[in-house]
């Protein structure tokens, strides 16, 4: 992203700050590579839910219902909410009570298998392509 002085604010489709060199990195998922390190350091897991934003924390802790269960884990990667839509930046109230959901779920539910699968779902959704990349 260029400089600026919006750095609290997250990316939305066609934000002016983002590059083009950024826009493709976006895109094809690379700019995740390197929170492996994270994971490395074991601060974060490779599934589990996506952080946000801390001013999002704010907002969403006290209007979404159970929104700060998913805190009770590391954050992931990728998520049961990104494999199924709930990706990128929050448009509408759906998306985030959805992506909630979705986290609270999987903490609820967690599984080998349900990682094995986030897992795979997530690799697919890379090389096809999703239209919410931000």
């Amino acid at each position: 992203m260029r400089i600026n002085s919006k750095s609290e604010n997250s990316a939305t489709r066609n934000d002016p700050r983002i590059t083009k060199v950024g826009e493709f990195i976006r895109r094809t998922s690379i700019d995740e590579l390197p929170q492996f390190i994270n994971v490395l350091f074991g601060d974060m897991s490779v599934v589990g839910p996506r952080p946000h934003l801390w001013k999002q924390n704010e907002l969403y802790s006290t209007k979404i219902s159970k929104y700060m269960v998913r805190h009770l884990v590391k954050p992931g990667i990728t998520g049961l909410a990104q494999v199924k839509g709930y990706r990128g930046g929050i448009e509408t109230n759906e998306d985030i009570v959805n992506r909630t959901k979705y986290d609270i779920f999987y903490i609820e539910n967690w599984s080998i298998l349900l990682d094995i699968y986030i897992i795979v779902q997530t690799v697919v959704n890379v090389f096809k392509g999703e239209d919410k990349a931000y």
